[in-house]
């Protein structure tokens, strides 16, 4: 018996949440609801669940401060629900923690697109090559095992992190296209969301690089895309 995709819908709104409740179930998934960020926690207390769909906008606990608070126990992804669409909004979410952004008022087929990009990107089995552990000067990735290390030490990455670093550390010495980066680790539904990407490089170069405003490793190329730089030096052991 294949297990199903178990939801958590959190929104204020009852009419949204039997929206995507009713379309969710009616596709196979398993739906919890809740009408406000504390009870979300609560139901992550009890429930298994796959993936969270977060309103921002919500009395007692609002989506950015529940986000913040997943966030210190779980990499579930989360796809926040909003009705603001400024690039610097977006930014936050991404910052404490959002997987991916959706803006109201949206489409049934925007919704179930934006569900099976995050799903797919957050799931392990997908690596960009077939070698099993690279190594980049004092950086070691582990490709089967999902592990990372930096200068000898283990590093815990999201699973988009990982996957970002995955394709650009096997490209190393490639500068690749923004475009291409969006496409390949979010999905081919992506391909101008530059803040994305912004956003999941700065968290990658604060957890490999020495110094996160001086990189050595995750090069930018302005109006093109991102390098990663192949180093001189490789940490002994390696």
């Amino acid at each position: 018996m294949i297990k199903k995709t178990a939801v958590l819908v959190v929104d204020d709104e009852p009419s949204i949440q039997d929206f995507i409740r009713k379309n969710l179930e009616v596709r196979g998934y398993d739906v919890i609801t809740a009408a406000n960020g504390l009870e979300a926690l609560a139901s992550l207390e009890n429930e298994h669940v796959d993936l969270i769909i977060l309103d921002v906008m919500m009395p007692h606990m609002d989506g950015l401060e529940t986000t913040r608070r997943i966030r210190q126990k779980s990499t579930v992804p989360i796809i926040l629900l909003t009705a603001l669409d400024e690039e610097t909004d977006k930014i936050q979410a991404f910052n404490i923690g959002a997987d991916d952004y959706l803006t109201k008022p949206f489409g049934l087929g925007e919704l179930l697109g934006r569900i099976k990009a995050v799903m797919r990107r957050t799931q392990w089995g997908k690596s960009p090559t077939s070698n099993r552990r690279i190594i980049q000067g004092d950086i070691m990735m582990d490709l089967e095992r999902h592990e990372v290390e930096v200068r000898g030490k283990k590093v815990s990455l999201t699973p988009t992190e990982f996957n970002v670093l995955a394709l650009m550390i096997s490209h190393a010495g490639k500068v690749l296209p923004h475009s291409m980066i969006l496409k390949e680790v979010w999905g081919d539904e992506y391909g101008c969301e530059l803040e994305y990407l912004r956003v999941y490089i700065g968290h990658l170069r604060k957890k490999i690089e020495r110094d996160p405003n001086a990189p050595e490793y995750l090069i930018s190329e302005r109006g093109i895309g991102y390098l990663f730089n192949i180093p001189k030096k490789t940490t002994p052991g390696y």
